[in-house]
């Protein structure tokens, strides 16, 4: 026996169709609810809803199994029937973390969860803690970003499905692997979304980049927050999953007494009495409000940690100064590569050119392993017009550089696949919607962007065709060639040097003290980086520099063949990193 139930505060009248037979259901009761227990409905029957005098048969919103797409029938699963062998299995602590960000469409030829299982002893062998997956809800089409989810609960069918999702859990948690999910509750992909049909799960008196904003405040509100803190609540007690990555939560609009994330973090630290885990929650977040990740204690809204944009725009900006369109034009200049590296954030009260207006607020006493840093993601190398990644923006040299102060740095590193080994496969943002005036939108809109600031057309990707996503992948064969191979070898040493080091997992504010000289001419650019017993020198200039030893410590590590120490003076090669222990 199955029971159907639905919130369908819209619906005059409902039915569910099962196994051939349409039956009407019970409701609704007083918050909106319809039920019917069906005795003959088990695992694998298909089902779904008409609502009112609407013959078209639509999917649950709460659906665990998309089979046919998220336009096709919902499929009953049940979520008792997999066999964990995860039990002893302890999530080391997010502070400790090295996470490796990855989309399983393109982490492997295949594309699959299965496929990804044969990469995990990789994954433990370059010294990653947490790998985060970027969204497996289902969205319309087969391949996809992600972030255009319709069918929260129900694991993308291309991937594998749920019965896939468990098995990669397990089988990381059997190698000592914590499992980030990255979920998205700020919208709904534009096709496939049917939840308007059955209740009121966006409101359009609030407008978002994506269209009417999620329904967190007005009429119906606590039963789409319960929608969406069941769901996380699901990923994490159902399919083990250890932390959620929450999307754009700036993209939020909630002035309830009691904000959507706090009560979300209030329910995730009860399920993790309850299961006795360690769970964590991760915010993206641009508002630089260190109230996102304040323990609610202390009047915060209680997410563990938050991505850092600060540090990667201030970052990115001094590899690359010549880049300067959009929120780069608020960053490059040294010292606020400086001033994110000691207090986190650049913009903490401070006028930004870019948004024209005063932004954020001082971090104040918070660790610094609340925020998690990177260099490339998702965002950051797929939201850019061709998808070209690090080193090809900024050379093989300053790509190093730039490891070296995210593997080394105060903040909980994040690398995103490939980054390690400099891949040469960019990854580019790629579509497959079903709907085609909302590809043909999608694509005309991608070439206009871009258009705009100076790409030729002709050379933007188009999102829906299908070479964009074959050529996004990872090609697994080149790791052990060439400069493929040194870089992989840089970061293996830059990340057991963290692991091995305390002082580079000291996250108390005032632990890192940065120095540093940029000249007029760009020609004197260095910056040094001292966390305890650990001094990082980098020379981001186009001269070698002689750079005075630090008393006391001696060179461990380069990214250059040519530095070399004498007479207690170090010569730095232009665009090098030198480590001191």
């Amino acid at each position: 026996m199955h029971r159907f139930e639905i919130w369908a505060p819209r619906a005059k009248k409902l039915a569910v169709r099962v196994n051939s037979a349409t039956l009407p259901m019970y409701g609704p009761d007083e918050r909106g609810w319809w039920r019917l227990d069906i005795p003959e409905a088990t695992a694998g029957s298909d089902y779904g809803y008409q609502i009112d005098d609407d013959s078209k048969l639509y999917p649950d919103p709460r659906s665990l199994s998309q089979p046919n797409g998220v336009h096709g029938l919902s499929r009953v699963y049940d979520q008792q029937a997999f066999v964990w062998g995860d039990a002893n299995f302890s999530a080391p602590p997010l502070a400790s973390g090295v996470i490796y960000e990855l989309h399983i469409g393109t982490f492997t030829p295949e594309g699959t969860l299965d496929s990804a299982i044969s990469k995990l002893d990789y994954l433990v062998d370059l010294g990653v803690t947490h790998v985060e997956l970027m969204p497996v809800a289902s969205f319309a089409g087969d391949r996809g970003w992600g972030y255009d989810g319709v069918a929260l609960f129900a694991v993308h069918e291309a991937y594998g499905g749920p019965d896939a999702l468990k098995r990669f859990v397990d089988a990381a948690h059997g190698k000592g692997l914590s499992l980030l999910l990255d979920v998205v509750y700020n919208h709904f992909g534009p096709v496939g979304n049917y939840t308007g049909k059955f209740g009121p799960y966006l409101v359009e008196a609030h407008q978002t980049p994506w269209g009417g904003a999620v329904n967190f405040e007005d009429s119906g509100a606590d039963q789409v927050r319960r929608f969406f803190c069941d769901n996380a609540l699901m990923w994490m007690r159902d399919f083990h999953i250890d932390g959620l990555r929450l999307d754009a939560v700036h993209g939020f609009v909630d002035r309830s007494a009691i904000h959507f994330l706090e009560q979300l973090s209030i329910e995730v630290e009860a399920l993790e009495t309850t299961l006795a885990r360690r769970l964590v929650l991760i915010a993206e977040s641009d508002l630089n409000d260190p109230r996102v990740i304040t323990p609610r204690e202390a009047n915060g809204l209680g997410m563990d940690a938050q991505w850092n944009d600060d540090f990667h725009h201030a970052l990115f900006a001094a590899l690359n100064p010549e880049e300067a369109d959009g929120y780069y034009a608020d960053f490059g200049e040294l010292s606020q590569l400086a001033k994110t590296l000691e207090r986190n954030f650049v913009y903490d009260g401070i006028y930004s050119k870019f948004r024209d207006r005063v932004h954020g607020r001082p971090a104040g006493n918070l660790s610094q392993h609340r925020f998690v840093g990177f260099i490339q993601n998702h965002d950051q190398v797929g939201n850019r017009a061709i998808g070209d990644r690090l080193q090809e923006v900024v050379g093989f040299d300053r790509a190093k550089i730039a490891a070296a102060l995210v593997l080394l740095g105060p903040f909980v590193p994040l690398l995103f696949q490939g980054e390690e080994w400099a891949a040469s496969s960019p990854f580019q943002y790629f579509a497959d919607h079903d709907d085609p005036e909302m590809a043909r939108l999608v694509s005309e809109g991608r070439k206009r962007e871009f258009a705009s600031f100076g790409w030729e057309p002709s050379l933007i990707p188009d999102p829906e065709k299908r070479e964009t996503f074959e050529r996004s992948k990872l090609k697994w064969d080149e790791v052990n060639n060439g400069q493929h191979e040194e870089m992989l070898t840089w970061y293996r040493e830059l990340i057991r040097l963290r692991r091995t080091t305390p002082s580079l997992n000291h996250g108390e504010p005032g632990h890192t003290h940065i120095s540093h000289n940029q000249s007029e001419d760009q020609r004197e650019m260095w910056l040094s980086m001292s966390r305890g017993e650990v001094t990082v020198q980098c020379n981001l200039g186009n001269d070698r520099q002689l750079i005075a030893m630090p008393k006391g410590k001696r060179l461990i590590l380069s990214s250059h063949k040519d530095v070399t120490v004498t007479d207690g003076e170090m010569t730095l090669p232009a665009n090098s990193v030198a480590i001191f222990l």
